[in-house]
């Protein structure tokens, strides 16, 4: 199993941030993901779309990704540069969608509680060890399971399947 390392700076948020939080309906019907990416978060944290770089990581309170269905949310996270998402808890259908993606997702209360906005985390996805380094504490998350690390290692579901239907 390869071992795989996210690190970035702390965006923290509150509970039950929504999937129109995420990426406003009002952008869906643009074409270019990348020029669709640059909304994301922009209701919530107008910031967002300016300040996030590669490797960053969004931390957040119960409930992340709830309301509709929509794959965009965890693409749009993911297309901006975040390296993982780290919450008390996750709707279930965004954990889901971020997985398939392939976007590292960590439930972790304990990590939650002490992170702070601008934080650097790093993040073991193989093992759910989450290290803050800002404050040297470390958080265990529970681990995911090898076949979802096998589709983030492979970039998303697709890619995963790809790889397996080519290797036959």
């Amino acid at each position: 199993m390869a071992e795989m390392q996210v690190h970035g700076r702390v965006f923290r948020y509150g509970k039950d941030v929504n999937t129109d939080l995420i990426i406003p309906a009002r952008y869906l019907n643009i074409i270019d993901v990348k020029e669709q990416a640059t909304h994301t978060m922009e209701d919530l944290d107008p910031e967002f779309p300016r300040k996030v770089r590669p490797g960053d990581i969004v931390v957040a309170e119960e409930n992340y990704g709830c309301g509709s269905s929509r794959e965009e949310a965890p693409l749009m996270l993911k297309t901006c540069g975040v390296s993982a998402v780290v919450a008390k808890s996750f709707a279930r259908i965004f954990f889901r969608n971020a997985i398939n993606i392939g976007l590292p997702v960590f439930e972790s209360a304990a990590a939650v509680d002490a992170a702070q906005a601008g934080d650097e985390l790093e993040i073991d996805t193989a093992s759910g060890l989450i290290r803050n380094l800002t404050k040297g504490q470390t958080y265990q998350a529970a681990p995911l399971p090898e076949f979802i690390q096998g589709i983030i290692r492979a970039g998303g579901l697709v890619e995963y399947v790809r790889a397996r239907v080519g290797a036959k």
